[in-house]
């Protein structure tokens, strides 16, 4: 039951595989993503990736912790490839991450490539189950990927094709060789290209925000510019305000002019210069409210109000100094 299910999901997938090819699919065209178009190198960008397989590969698995697929990856791919320059690829299946791993150096003559080896890890479009064997043979170079039956750990194997395929072979297990034409592409990561082209991109995307604030800005002003030649300037009323504002400035500055302090400066001292022949002094002179009011302290023989004290009352009650107070309006 279990073999007719297994050999279902094998015409499954072959099917599916013809249908592609039916429809004419590429298996090793990718597309620019949205940071080659905002760097401006979605031309640059390149579609068709050729397979090779590279003379070092190493292999494993991590736990997986959402949001750290990368870090995790490219920490382990570092180490076990002796240098933080590595080109890895990774799927995540069943709470754990497999990847397949190079040294950068290795891809030095075929940088536009990818490793059809990656297309056999969990979730990728060649993968089967745990009991298969994956092959690839290239050029003399043959690979292999198969998981212990006693750890389920993932093994890489890699070697010259004469001597690994006849060990790979006498293994008891399901062999299945990749077709790198009809396997859907792995294309390898590389995190200091990701970082410097993301990093171009964030430039140009800060240069077209500019530009476009800049061309808004000139829009304004040429709107605004052209608004203000339209705008008939009627300063007849402007010219009519500005003079009665200047006149009542004038008036302003002329009534402040005319002030009753030389006046009252001549009363005060005609009162002192009268009060002084009497043995009198004065106390208070309060201006306000255009009423003046005076006090003065004279002798108690005083008792006429004539002349300069004209208009004087002579209050009762004697002051401390045995003298009497008198008070004057005007």
């Amino acid at each position: 039951m279990a073999l007719i299910s297994k050999d279902k999901k094998l015409i499954d997938k072959v099917s599916g595989s013809a249908k592609d090819a039916d429809k004419g699919l590429d298996a090793g065209k990718l597309k620019p993503g949205m940071a080659d178009y905002i760097a401006g190198e979605a031309d640059l960008f390149v579609e068709n990736l050729v397979p090779y397989l590279p003379q070092e590969l190493v292999g494993g698995s991590l736990p997986h912790m959402p949001g750290t697929e990368e870090e995790a990856v490219w920490n382990a791919a570092s180490q076990a490839a002796g240098t933080e320059r590595v080109h890895y690829t990774y799927t995540v299946d069943e709470n754990r991450i497999w990847y397949l791993a190079c040294p950068s150096s290795v891809l030095a003559s075929n940088p536009d490539s990818w490793c059809p080896l990656a297309a056999a890890l969990p979730g990728n479009s060649e993968y089967w189950d745990r009991e298969t064997v994956y092959l690839y043979e290239q050029e003399g170079v043959a690979s292999a990927l198969r998981w212990d039956p006693e750890t389920a750990r993932m093994q890489v194997f890699l070697g010259a094709a004469r001597t690994l395929l006849p060990r790979i072979q006498s293994m008891d297990a399901n062999f299945v060789t990749i077709n790198a034409e009809v396997a859907k592409i792995a294309p390898w990561r590389n995190r200091q290209l990701r970082t410097e082209k993301l990093s171009r991109a964030s430039a140009m995307a800060l240069l077209y925000a500019g530009l476009a604030i800049n061309a808004m800005v000139i829009i304004v002003l040429l709107f605004q510019y052209v608004l203000t030649g339209f705008v008939e300037r009627d300063l007849k009323t402007v010219k009519m305000r500005s003079e009665k504002q200047s006149t009542d400035l004038m008036f302003n500055a002329l009534n402040a002019l005319q002030s009753d302090t030389i006046k009252h400066m001549v009363r005060i001292q005609e009162l002192l210069d009268h009060l002084s022949k009497i043995d009198g002094t004065l106390v208070k002179y309060d201006v306000g409210k255009g009423k003046t009011v005076w006090e003065a302290l004279v002798p108690q023989s005083f008792t006429s109000c004539g002349g300069p004290l004209g208009g004087c009352q002579i209050q009762p009650g004697l002051e401390p100094d045995g003298r009497v107070r008198i008070r004057g309006t005007r």
